[in-house]
């Protein structure tokens, strides 16, 4: 077996114990599982982990595999549970973002949005409104020119799956930062694109 071979099958391994750790223990976070699977296999050279998107593919077959119906329970829960904040942030032109977009999630994982707006405490005043407890932290995330800028994120339970809103500023819908999975502009899904998954996962 060549160098090569080796380690595309080191890859490939490391991909799958980092997405069964994600689904396990229920993390979204790609770095941090695949850290963790290198220390299960002692593989400490980054330069052998996997991308996380192979991660990401990885999470969705062990998904589809292991828990069949189960899995498209939970996209159809949280897609759902998505548009219905969608709609209660809809002066923000939310967009859905993460594994509940790309079919990855769970509940534990839950739904983020992207909101886009000048002053986040206008965001902060929309909870207030609403009566929704929160907890409020920060995002990073790189942009296209190299750099990276930290977001407001605000964090709430809707029933019990986690509901996360990252504030961006309205420039962002031009210039959108990286998706930390695939490295491509980070777009999202508008609520009619959130209908139309919806409404594919439940023909008429």
């Amino acid at each position: 077996m060549s160098a090569r071979t080796r380690t595309s099958s080191l890859k490939e391994r490391l991909a799958y114990e980092a997405a069964r750790i994600m689904v396990e223990q229920g993390l979204s976070d790609y770095d941090r599982a695949k850290r963790k699977a290198a220390e299960r296999m002692g593989t400490p050279n980054r330069r052998q982990w996997p991308s996380n998107e192979a991660v990401q593919e990885a999470v969705l077959t062990h998904r589809r595999l292991f828990l069949g119906h189960v899995h498209e329970r939970d996209c159809l829960d949280l897609r759902e549970n998505a548009l219905e904040a969608m709609k209660t942030f809809q002066g923000f032109r939310p967009r859905l973002i993460g594994p509940a977009l790309s079919g990855a999630g769970d509940r534990q994982t839950g739904v983020e949005l992207l909101l886009f707006s000048e002053r986040p405490e206008d965001v902060l005043f929309a909870l207030m409104e609403h009566g929704i407890p929160w907890q409020d932290a920060e995002r990073d995330f790189r942009y296209p020119d190299g750099q990276r800028q930290s977001h407001p994120l605000f964090r709430f339970m809707a029933g019990e799956m986690p509901v996360k809103l990252i504030v961006l500023p309205m420039r962002a819908l031009r210039n959108p930062p990286l998706d930390p999975v695939t490295e491509q502009p980070l777009r999202g899904a508008d609520p009619e694109e959130v209908r139309r998954l919806l409404a594919d996962a439940n023909p008429a």
